[in-house]
C-alpha cells in the first residue's frame, strides 16, 4: 500500500528548543507549492530579523513526484537543512515547509551538535502539529445491471473499498476506489456476483 502523511489542517505549529543557550524556533506550515513555501520563509525572516539563521526544508507533492529542497542559511554545509529534510522524509510528510530560526547563544555546538539540534527541533514541531495518513487509491468504474448492483454493494462490506459515486441508467455505474492490491479481488467479486456479465474499468488514481 502506498501511503504518505500531511499536516493536520489548521494545525500549523511553532515549537522552541534551547541547546547551550542557542534558541531554535521551529515553524511548520502546510504549503501546496514552492511559491507558498517561499512566502512563509520571507515572512519569518521579517518577523525574526534579529536571528542569525533561518534554515529551511520542504517536501511538496505526492510520491513519486515529491519536490524536496533544503537550505543551511549560513550554518556549516549539511548541518541544518539536510537533517531537517531527513526528519520530514522519515515521517513521510509532504506538502509542508519547515523553517528553524536560530538565535546564537554564544557557545559553538559543532557540526554534530547542530545537526542533532535542527533535527530535534523539527521532530518536536511535527509532534505538536500532528499528521494524517493518506493512501493512494485506484479508481474503478463498475457497470452492473440493477438487480446485481445491490448484491454487489452488500458484498463490498469488509473489503476496504470506497463507493465514490453512483449513476443510474440502463444499468448502474459505480465509481469505486480501492487500494492497488485489492484490484484483482474487486474484479473477481464483480465476475462472481454478475456471472461474468459485469464490467470493471480502471479509470485513474487518487490520494485520499
Amino acid at each position: 500500500m502506498v501511503t504518505g502523511s500531511y499536516l493536520v489542517p489548521g494545525r500549523d505549529a511553532e515549537t522552541e528548543l534551547e541547546v547551550k543557550r542557542s534558541r531554535f524556533l521551529c515553524t511548520l506550515v502546510r504549503a501546496d507549492d514552492e511559491g507558498a513555501a517561499r512566502e512563509v520563509l520571507d515572512r519569518l525572516r521579517r518577523a525574526h530579523h534579529d536571528a542569525r539563521h533561518h534554515c529551511s526544508a520542504l517536501r511538496i507533492g505526492v510520491p513519486p513526484a515529491v519536490v524536496e529542497r533544503a537550505a543551511d542559511d549560513g550554518e556549516p554545509a549539511g548541518t541544518a537543512g539536510a537533517p531537517m529534510l531527513e526528519v520530514l522524509r522519515g515521517r513521510e510528510v509532504s506538502d509542508v515547509v519547515v523553517v528553524v530560526t536560530r538565535w546564537f547563544g554564544g557557545t559553538l555546538l559543532g557540526a554534530g551538535g547542530l545537526a542533532r539540534a535542527y533535527a530535534e527541533a523539527v521532530r518536536l514541531g511535527l509532534d505538536a502539529a500532528g499528521t494524517r495518513t493518506r493512501r493512494l487509491l485506484v479508481e474503478h468504474l463498475v457497470r452492473l445491471d440493477h438487480a446485481t448492483a445491490g448484491v454487489f454493494e452488500s458484498a463490498l462490506h469488509g473489503l476496504d473499498v470506497v463507493v465514490l459515486d453512483r449513476e443510474f441508467g440502463a444499468d448502474v455505474a459505480l465509481r469505486i476506489a480501492t487500494s492497488p492490491e485489492r484490484t484483482a479481488r474487486l474484479a473477481s467479486l464483480v465476475a462472481a456476483v454478475s456471472s461474468g456479465r459485469g464490467q470493471v474499468e480502471t479509470v485513474g488514481e487518487r490520494w485520499t
